[in-house]
């Protein structure tokens, strides 16, 4: 121990080595190693340095041979490795030598079939190459856990290896993988028996595979001795082998399919890139592929979906029609066209339009003669709901089929008649669940007939087969017990047709004896051996039919669906936790909720699925007056008898009715929850939608000076969190390419050097724009400051003002985007060398340049943008389909330059959202582009391609349907074959319409059109329409031409005309909203974090005292808001003692906000204890009779009484360290303060205990509990104070200084020890992983605090890149560090003890540790 001791404090940062294969300690490679003679080394490693080793090359001792080794690939294959080593003796002289050593007398014994002369190693890796090779030296316990590793001269690879057979088995789970299989292990053989086969063993030579005739192995053997020959040819075969395997080399074989999911590579990803089909169709109807709809289907999903739409619109009478007409006409796009939404709304806009006409009364010649009055019918939010509702449809047809052809087989297989029920509600049906209600009631009613369809079905694929036993339902229809089930006089459907109707059509029979008596009569042995039981049987049975009547699931699903009520039950846990602050209030008492109430407010729902998922609360649903229902269905099965027998029988129905609303109460809850929480997220999804369409709709920012299509240029700034000496001021100008041209860094703008720099540096770039953006409170001092900076110095930019010139405007930037591109791997890739901050002010530039682009390069990262405060609750899936649907329409709105998209991958990111495509269509399209030369001269390239030049087509044709329009090709006036409508919204399909309005705009007749096209080709008219004509335009009257097409040619073009105008004069024009300027509100969230509903006035706030005066207190919330008390506001004893005695710097106070000023982040606090005690509470949406009054008041007082039983015995001990706080209370009080100070409280465990709470780091805390003993009284502080029963003291201040300021004292010495880790577990852990895979032949250990256990620090280590991570405690103690219950002194020699320890336990195989 004292050479341990002398070494470690020589060096107490030294480099130690771990040796990954055995596990054991050696020093590092540059040191002299000294052989420790009572150290057994296990491992069987070749050293070049060892004399003896030496002695034997110079002598010749090492023949020239060829090893196969096998030897771990990259991909994890095992190839064959030929290792040659230096020849040193000729083969004669090899001849001679009599001698034979270890290895020889091994393979002799072996060849012999004799067995080698020791135990092999039982594992397959553990190949030998030279039996008994020099030792390792062993290495010293100083070098156990070394930083550095480095391989000695000479030293062996890992594969080179050899292993010793006294090392312990499960040593070898974290270094050794069996990557070889057996088989592979038995064709290629391991290296002893490939040496073995040069030497005359045993040999295998496949002769009919080499194409030799039998004995010919033989004969080679006898003339030239087989040798290296057979070697040749079986590495011919294996060769030959390979070729063929790799032949047909595809992407499967290589990659793992995960990965090839990932990038979009699989199998089924390039079927949808070839099919000829919008690709979002293709994987939203993937359930549902090999669905054909008829054309009468569609008729009825016509009739279904808009009377589901008209439920939920205002229209008048006269519109319904036209109404339930284009939703059917929507459809049918869907459907049969297969046109995408973008392209329905459009280039179909005139079926979501119902115009009428109003004649004027005086009418003058050359004037319409009525005016048109149009009504939008669907907006583009409803073409998607069609959409969805399309789907349902399908799922609902499909599972509609299955049952016909279930139904069919058992008419025409099993021969059942024909089921009134079944056909009446297969006819009536029209929701999934009506089919499955179906389903449920074929199976039970005949479920021996399924049985016997499955069995002449189970030979063919996909069919389960059929359980052999017969259920208890099915032994009692086919016993004697039945006949009792028919007794009770009434049937379950008769029963079902009642309360169907609402009223008692079917009547009970009563039988002529009491049910006791008449089930005596049905015992069927050996099941029912009893009339009880016979009676229970009958019960259940008929309880059974009732629950599987498809009419009385339609009737009481009725009922549920529009009576049913919530209650919210909360629990004992849910009782302490959910305070009148917390988030679940809301609801904590609510009841008599109905599902009006639910739907018009779905955030609380989803709120109160996640309450009862954490174990708070327990949601009730429960039919609306459940006890009146109840006594209505007994009615309609009970007999209107009087008599004995009439009573009995009745008790028994109503019995089985009970039975039977059980289970259907059981199904209905979970169906009636299912669908609340999806139409809960349907409608978050919806709103989600809207917040992130509002986002994406705004234009680039543009001034007044820039005409349209030009983008601006920006300087933006930011400084981060803002913390004093800490975060500077850094700027980043993009150009109006939106290329990075420069960038700033400055301390502060108090320096007015500082205040040049930034300002010439503006003058400078010239930009366009300033914008602003942080982290911090403090950015809105930054945007102030420059604002002050432009005034100034008077930063102006040109504007269309009286002197042409205007200042600069400075803006915020909303930075969501940004925040999320700083530390991406987009942003590492794209800006390597930039600080994560610079990164961030890229982006904000970016973003003031085009928002939809720096949106659309989150790819599916966007969904981690916060848009909806229970945006998290939803479904993952359901989530990224909300945010796809606002992308899909603004980036169909705008259009994407697809050229540009092939060169610029920026651009390339919105092609996905182009309707049409996907991510595996656009990536097909680019890829396609690229190899045809990178550019396409017009849109008819994309589904023609060049024939003369051999490019393929790039899009199908129904494809190409659906994208062309929104793909923009510029438009050239030196191309004599570019087409200036390729620059516009205008479909090819009206391309001869554009060109004949303009015909008719320049008073062109055919001949004139004729001529112009033959000389300057088809876009010759329009070419001249727009050098300086298109104002001829407006001169059409257009409404005369969009009906002589509707009576011609059955067209509707109305709207098309009118876009066909609108392009041609302004080519896509931007129809986005101007750039949004960041309200007030935004900008309090985006800079605090705090909402109105986290942070707003009357709520109680922890504050920071930053300043103490005998008039105010200045204070900072933790968002970073200033606050200010005025001396009213200050508790009386404060005022008596002066604030100044009462309050200090650093110390954390609850206050409460009574004003609060969002646009400067200022705020007016009170620290009264009165107005503290009555903070804000949340208002409750919730009328008083949905409100569970007295449960609340019930369990306040119940909670009231528990706490006054916890209360402590008030105690006032003379110390300056006491306090009358609570654990909570004292932990805020030490929050500003050091490492090692400390507050004495009273104890909750007693009138002798007292507590101690010491600060241990930031936000860790640790509670000792005193026992006092040799109390005079319960008032005096014992005479004797014990610490965890063993540590012992006179005083208080004893204690202080000998027990908390000693180990506070020895948490700062490993806290400033290098082995620290300031982070938390999962930070070492992650620091130790990446360690050792930048180091893989080093090994590492750290200490780290224990923020989970106050007083302790976690010291983890990993032995070898491929070891688990070691976990163990380190107890800090008065004076010391405890391990494993031995102390150690100083770090030093706990760091000794450390691996000593983990040495011992290593060879006993136990090393890990617990793992918390």
């Amino acid at each position: 121990m004292d050479y341990i001791e002398r070494e470690a404090s020589l060096d107490p940062d030294e480099d130690e080595e771990f040796d990954e294969e055995t596990g054991e300690a050696r020093p590092k490679a540059n040191g002299k190693h000294k052989r420790a003679e009572n150290f057994d080394d296990s491992s069987e490693e070749e050293d070049d340095d060892d004399d003896e080793e030496i002695a034997k090359v110079r002598d010749g001792f090492i023949v020239d041979d060829e090893e196969e080794e096998d030897e771990d690939m990259e991909d994890g294959a095992i190839g064959k490795v030929k290792r040659r080593k230096k020849r040193r003796r000729s083969h004669r002289d090899e001849e001679e030598d009599d001698g034979l050593d270890d290895e020889d007398l091994d393979l002799m014994l072996e060849n012999n079939g004799e067995g080698g002369r020791g135990n092999r190693s039982q594992f397959k890796r553990l190949k030998r190459g030279r039996e008994e090779r020099g030792r390792q030296e062993s290495r010293g316990l100083n070098d156990i856990f070394s930083d550095e590793e480095m391989d000695a001269p000479g030293e062996l690879e890992d594969e080179d290896r050899g292993y010793g057979n006294n090392r312990r088995a499960d040593e070898f789970d974290d270094f050794i993988e069996n990557d070889s299989s057996d088989d592979e292990d038995r064709r290629m053989g391991s290296g002893d028996e490939l040496i073995s086969r040069r030497r005359g063993g045993v040999r295998h030579v496949d002769t009919e595979t080499l194409g030799l005739r039998d004995g010919a192995m033989g004969d080679m053997d006898e003339i030239f001795g087989l040798g290296d020959y057979e070697e040749a040819l079986v590495l011919e075969t294996d060769t030959a082998e390979m070729e063929e395997r790799t032949h047909d080399l595809q992407l499967k074989d290589v990659f793992e399919p995960s990965e090839l999911q990932e990038r979009l590579l699989t199998d089924e990803d390039n079927a949808i890139r070839w099919q000829d089909e919008p690709e979002r169709f293709q994987l939203a109807r993937k359930p549902f592929k090999g669905l054909e709809i008829t054309p009468e289907e569609l008729a009825e999903e016509g009739n279904w979906i808009s009377s589901t739409l008209l439920a939920k619109k205002r229209f008048d009478i006269d519109l319904e029609e036209p109404f339930m007409e284009a939703v059917k006409n929507v459809l049918r796009f869907f459907v049969v066209d297969n046109y995408e939404v973008p392209f329905v709304y459009h280039q179909r806009r005139d079926y979501l339009i119902h115009a009428t006409k109003i004649p004027r009364r005086n009418v003058q010649d050359g004037e319409p003669r009525y005016d048109l009055r149009s009504e939008r019918l669907l907006l583009e939010k409803d073409l998607w709901q069609i959409l969805d509702l399309d789907l349902q449809f399908r799922a609902f047809l499909e599972k509609r089929n299955h049952f016909k052809r279930l139904y069919e087989s058992l008419r025409t297989k099993a021969g059942i008649e024909e089921d009134p029920v079944v056909e009446e509600r297969l006819r009536l049906g029209t929701m999934s669940d009506h089919i499955q209600d179906l389903l449920d009631y074929v199976h039970f009613q005949y479920q021996t007939q399924v049985k016997e369809v499955q069995s002449m079905d189970s030979s063919r694929p996909g069919h389960r087969r059929p359980g052999a036993g017969k259920s208890v339902f099915e032994r009692i229809r086919q016993g004697k017990v039945y006949g009792l089930v028919t007794a009770f006089g009434i049937s379950s459907d008769q029963f079902s047709i009642n309360v169907q109707v609402g009223k008692k059509r079917e009547f009970a029979d009563d039988a002529d004896r009491i049910p006791e008596e008449i089930a005596d009569g049905f015992v069927d042995f050996p099941d029912f051996p009893t009339g009880e039981q016979a009676m229970l049987a009958a019960k259940r049975m008929m309880a059974e039919e009732i629950y599987m009547n498809p009419r009385m699931r339609h009737a009481m699903r009725a009922r549920w669906f529009t009576q049913a009520v919530v209650h919210v039950n909360v629990t004992e846990k849910g009782v302490k936790a959910i305070d009148d602050h917390h988030q679940f209030y809301e609801f904590k008492y609510l009841r008599n909720q109905s599902l009006q109430a639910i739907a018009t407010n779905p955030s609380r729902y989803l709120k109160m699925l996640k309450a009862e998922s954490d174990g708070l609360i327990e949601i009730i649903y429960e039919l609306r007056d459940s006890n009146r229902i109840a006594r209505e269905l007994y009615e309609y099965i009970i007999s209107d008898n009087y008599s004995e027998v009439a009573e009995a029988w009745n008790r028994v129905r109503k019995e089985v009715v009970d039975m039977a609303m059980e289970k259907l109460t059981i199904m209905f809850q979970k169906q009636l929850r299912d669908e609340l929480r999806n139409a809960c997220e349907d409608e978050i999804a919806k709103e989600i939608t809207q917040i992130f369409a509002k986002r994406l709709d705004q234009a680039p920012y543009k001034p007044k000076n820039l005409a349209f299509g030009e983008l601006s240029r920006v300087f933006t700034f930011s400084n981060g969190h803002g913390e004093w000496g800490r975060d500077a001021i850094v700027g980043v100008f993009l150009d109006e390419d939106g290329r990075f041209h420069s960038s700033l860094k400055v301390d502060d703008l108090k320096n007015e050097a500082n205040r040049e720099i930034i300002a010439q540096a503006i003058r400078d770039k010239r930009p366009d724009v300033i914008g602003v953006s942080g982290f911090s409170v403090q950015t809105s001092r930054l945007f102030e400051d420059l604002n002050k900076l432009v005034e100034d110095h008077n930063i102006t930019v040109q504007d269309e003002g009286e002197d042409g010139r205007s200042l600069i405007e400075v803006v915020y930037i909303n930075d969501e985007v940004a925040r999320l591109y700083q530390h991406s791997d987009r942003a590492k890739l794209e800006h390597p060398e930039f600080a994560p901050l610079v990164r961030y002010c890229c982006a904000l530039a970016r973003y003031v340049q085009s928002p939809l682009l720096e949106y659309a390069a989150l790819g599916k990262d966007v969904a981690s943008i916060p848009f909806h405060p229970v945006q998290k609750l939803l479904n993952p899936d359901k989530l990224w389909k909300s945010l796809e649907i606002a992308m899909v329409n603004m980036v169909n709105l705008c259009g994407v330059y697809i050229n540009e998209a092939v060169t610029s991958p920026y651009v390339a990111n919105l092609l996905p959202y182009v309707c049409g495509l996907g991510p595996r269509k656009a990536s097909h399209v680019l890829k396609i582009i690229s190899s045809c030369g990178g550019k396409i001269p017009n849109r008819d390239y994309l589904v023609l391609g060049d024939q003369e030049k051999g490019d393929p087509p790039i899009l199908g044709p129904k494809v190409f349907e659906n994208a062309a329009s929104f793909l923009i090709i510029p438009f050239t006036k030196t191309d004599r074959d570019a087409e200036y409508l390729d620059n516009t919204r205008v479909h090819p399909e009206a391309y001869e319409l554009g060109r004949k309005m303009a015909a008719d705009a320049l008073d062109f007749d055919e001949e004139d059109v004729a001529h112009i096209v033959q000389n300057n080709g088809k876009g010759g008219v329009i070419n001249r329409l727009i050098k300086g004509n298109v104002e001829k335009l407006n001169e059409l009257i257009l409404e005369e031409y969009a009906e002589e097409l509707e009576k011609n040619f059955n067209q509707r073009k109305r709207a098309t005309l009118e876009t066909i105008r609108a392009e041609l004069q302004q080519p896509y024009e931007e129809l986005r909203s101007k750039f949004q300027r960041m309200p007030i509100d935004e900008v309090f969230v985006m800079l605090t974090g705090e909402t109105k509903e986290t942070l707003d006035e009357k709520m109680v706030v922890a504050v920071k005292i930053r300043r103490v005066t005998d008039r105010y207190i200045s204070a900072r919330l933790d968002c970073g808001i200033e606050g200010n008390v005025g001396l009213e506001e200050m508790p009386i004893e404060a005022i008596n003692m002066r604030p100044s005695h009462f309050y200090h710097v650093g110390q954390t106070v609850q206050a409460r906000i009574e004003s609060l000023s969002r646009k400067t982040f200022y705020c007016e606090l009170s620290l009264r204890e009165e107005k503290i005690r009555q903070p804000r509470r949340p208002p409750l949406d919730a009328p008083q009779e949905e409100w569970d009054d007295e449960m609340e008041e019930k369990d306040k007082a119940r909670l009231s009484v528990k706490n006054q039983e916890q209360i402590r015995t008030a105690r006032v001990i003379k110390h300056p360290l006491f306090k009358p706080y609570n654990s909570r209370q004292a932990e805020e009080f030490l929050a500003g303060r050091s490492r090692g100070d400390a507050v004495i409280r009273p104890s909750s465990n007693g009138p002798d205990h007292i507590a101690v709470t010491w600060k241990v780091g930031d936000g860790i805390y640790q509670h000792i509990d005193v026992l006092e003993l040799d109390k005079l009284n319960e008032f005096t502080v014992g005479r004797t104070l014990r610490v965890h029963g063993k540590y012992s003291y006179s005083d208080l201040d004893e204690l202080i200084v000998n027990h908390v300021k000693s180990m506070a004292r020895k948490i700062d010495e490993l806290c400033n020890n290098s082995k620290f880790q300031g982070g938390s577990k999962e930070d070492t852990e992650k620091w130790l992983e990446k360690y050792c895979e930048a180091n893989p032949k080093r090994s590492s250990y750290a200490f780290c605090l224990d923020s989970k256990r106050p007083g302790f620090f976690l010291l983890l280590f990993k032995a070898s890149l491929r070891a688990n991570l070691g976990c163990w405690p380190v107890r800090v103690i008065p004076g010391a560090y405890q391990l494993r219950d031995t102390s150690y002194p100083d770090v030093i020699t706990l760091c000794n003890g450390f691996k000593t320890m983990f040495t011992h336990m290593s060879q006993r195989g136990n090393t890990g540790g617990p793992r918390r």
